[in-house]
């Protein structure tokens, strides 16, 4: 039974710490199926996720430290949608008043709701990372992956070399939580994977709904290619660095190679 109740206890503030992604799912899901007047659906999804965020922030359920994490990924994650857009990678079909080059800018909340949930996430569970490696070899790493997602449209894909580099440099790394007064932990890569995998379910979920499609799904939707769950592994190695590089800044906490404690 207690096993049951840390478990439930688990699953809550796991929700809890998705209620930006979950707000974004469900706007998707309202508004592929019933039209809202006045605008187009991607100028509406805008609306509601600045809607989501200022609540969010005035409600105290972010922290303004929070909130900046969340912009520059946001940030990150445009820039990342506007090269893939004209390359061809996915599109948005629909109109809208406020698409840029083919992007509308709600696209933008989509990754920053991912940092949401992490920041959510490691506040709520006072997640710790253990034996964190050096943080210019992070850096380096985290810029790679990065670049990759560009240049592997003029260059080769260094993606699963890259993937092999996150295990070595991560190897010993541990990643701390607490559940009900109980500390457990777990290998730092293995939250990568398994964050990567649920991010790949729910990208399933957004494009069933429409908010972007790959090539293959012009005709009909079908599933996205599990290819894809090394792109958000890699991707949200990046968000990691940027929580740190910022908590750094802020001077809140001291990046060593034994810990570091995230927001």
């Amino acid at each position: 039974m207690r096993a049951l109740k840390q478990l439930i206890r688990f699953g809550w503030e796991q929700a809890m710490s998705c209620l930006f992604p979950v707000v974004i799912f469900a706007s998707l899901a309202i508004t592929q199926l019933i039209p809202l007047p006045f605008l187009p659906r991607y100028d509406w999804l805008l609306i509601i996720c600045l809607l989501m965020q200022f609540m969010m922030v005035r409600s105290g359920l972010e922290t303004r430290d929070e909130l900046k994490v969340i912009t520059l990924f946001h940030l990150i994650g445009l820039a990342l949608e506007l090269f893939k857009v004209n390359m061809g990678s996915w599109s948005y079909p629909d109109e809208g008043y406020t698409k840029v080059f083919g992007v509308p800018l709600y696209s933008g909340f989509m990754y920053a709701s991912v940092a949401s949930y992490l920041c959510q996430a490691w506040r709520r569970l006072k997640v710790e990372l253990v034996k964190w490696p050096p943080f210019w070899i992070v850096v380096a790493l985290a810029a790679a992956i990065y670049l990759n997602f560009f240049t592997h449209h003029y260059w080769m894909d260094i993606r699963w070399w890259l993937s092999a580099l996150v295990v070595i440099v991560f190897w010993r790394a541990r990643v701390t939580y607490w559940v009900r007064g109980t500390c457990y932990r777990m290998p730092l890569s293995l939250s990568f994977v398994l964050i990567g995998f649920f991010i790949w379910i729910a990208e399933n979920i957004a494009t069933f709904f429409g908010a972007w499609e790959y090539p293959n799904q012009a005709d009909a939707w079908s599933l996205v290619h599990l290819g894809k769950v090394s792109s958000w592994l890699l991707l949200v190695i990046v968000s990691f660095l940027i929580v740190a590089t910022l908590k750094q800044v802020k001077g809140k906490n001291s990046i060593s190679t034994n810990t570091v404690e995230f927001l």
